[in-house]
């Protein structure tokens, strides 16, 4: 029973992602927007749960990305496109372009098809992480829904700035570009210095803006892992 343990936490996030698909078609946004928040944990703690049991497997593999697809890219892909159709801007193009939102399942997709095979993706990965990319959508909608964020205002209501962003991160997914992972598998400070500079700057950026930060915190993420690809590379 226990080495079933992560493969049933992948199973919730895959049905509090489709759970979520469905208020996200209700037009609750803030209660899917909070399903995502959990698929995301549930996805952290299936991979931690088969670290610390020793229960990895083929299929919790397989099963893990087949729910990420759904939480974490036709739920981000849904909201995206609300947010694209929603705004203001681009009134030559029309609401039309907001179907460019389809990159980020398309483009989740074929991530993680590759990921799967891809045997280097073991201490860093290549490119941006679908719940990566996912979290900053659904960042957005908490940020303007919690906090009054002009810089947030300013993001969510204008149909260029969205089009670009889902654009530039749904390729970001598929480059390979070296990203930090966050998986930690010791205590100790060598070997986790970027780490440490990432989350750092993540709380201090959250105490200083709040939840107005959190979609500022995938840009640092993409920020660090690109300079210390720089300087390593």
């Amino acid at each position: 029973m226990i080495r079933h343990i992560p493969n049933i936490l992948t199973l919730i996030n895959l049905a509090a992602g489709f759970i979520a698909v469905i208020f996200i078609m209700n037009g609750d946004n803030r209660t899917a927007v909070w399903l995502l928040c959990a698929a995301l944990l549930f996805d952290f703690a299936d991979g931690m749960a088969a670290r610390l049991l020793g229960a990895y497997s083929e299929l919790g593999k397989q099963l893990d990305s087949l729910a990420d697809v759904i939480s974490f890219g036709v739920a981000p892909g849904l909201l995206m496109y609300i947010m694209i159709r929603d705004a203001g801007g681009m009134e030559f193009i029309g609401e039309g372009i907001a179907w460019v939102a389809v990159l980020i399942p398309v483009l989740s997709g074929l991530r993680l098809a590759i990921f799967n095979l891809d045997t280097e993706q073991r201490d860093s990965f290549r490119g941006l992480p679908t719940p990566a990319n996912a979290f900053f959508v659904f960042s957005l909608i908490l940020a303007s829904l919690y906090s009054d964020s002009k810089l947030i205002e300013s993001v969510t209501s204008s149909r260029e700035l969205l089009t670009i962003l889902t654009v530039m991160l749904s390729i970001l997914m598929i480059t390979r570009i070296p990203m930090i992972s966050l998986k930690v598998k010791t205590i100790r400070l060598k070997g986790n210095e970027l780490r440490i500079i990432f989350i750092a700057l993540s709380l201090l950026l959250f105490i200083l803006a709040g939840v107005a930060s959190l979609p500022l915190i995938i840009i640092i993420y993409i920020v660090v892992s690109i300079a210390n690809a720089i300087t390593t590379g």
